[in-house]
């Protein structure tokens, strides 16, 4: 028998309202629920201090949907560090019951638990991904750091459903470098588009 939602606690970071700062939904008001604990190891991380899952406290999900109902948000965005490494069933159910939207920005390393109505896959070098996520994802998001990653990105777009939106993202340090090559590239495979941080250009989180 699952245990009742207000025994269920998740390490969390941070959470905030906000503006979706990448990929599909860029620009849409958004609640971010940040969870900290994370082994994929991505050098170029910018949430390192999210990797200690032990360094952030454990918050009862009763908690955490009752702040992100009270933004008004239309929908929640559950990241990391790597989310899918805690079981996100009753997290889901308590936002779906609050009237949110449930998106999720996810590597891919695990399964993934919960009931989605967004599903953003970002599968990394570092730890590949779990087989069974490919079909599950609504949005593929790249990030590019080197040439090489754009075969990268083919062999996991090749593997995703037929209705995945593809998206190639510049890494913030290497944006200048890699951002002509993306633009190049899009015009002449455009079954992908670009995503920025545009976030980090409205200098909010």
């Amino acid at each position: 028998m699952a245990a009742p939602v207000s025994t269920i606690a998740l390490p969390l970071m941070e959470d905030f309202y906000t503006i979706q700062g990448e990929g599909f939904y860029q620009g849409c008001a958004a609640y971010f629920i940040r969870l900290g604990g994370c082994d994929v190891g991505c050098v170029w991380c910018d949430v390192k201090e999210s990797w200690d899952a032990s360094a952030h406290p454990l918050v009862h999900v009763d908690t955490i949907v009752a702040r992100a109902q009270s933004s008004s948000a239309p929908m929640a965005v559950v990241t990391g560090g790597e989310p899918a490494m805690y079981d996100l069933i009753p997290l889901t159910e308590a936002l779906h019951k609050a009237g949110m939207r449930t998106h999720i920005e996810t590597s891919g390393a695990y399964p993934l638990t919960g009931d989605w109505d967004w599903i953003c896959f970002s599968p990394k070098k570092f730890k590949y991904p779990d087989s069974s996520v490919y079909a599950k994802a609504d949005e593929l998001k790249i990030i590019v750091y080197n040439k090489s990653d754009l075969a990268w990105a083919e062999e996991h777009a090749a593997k995703v459903n037929r209705q995945c939106k593809l998206f190639l993202q510049p890494e913030w340090s290497k944006e200048k470098e890699m951002l002509p090559l993306l633009i190049d590239y899009c015009k002449t495979n455009p079954q992908w588009r670009i995503s920025l941080q545009v976030h980090k250009y409205m200098n909010i989180p």
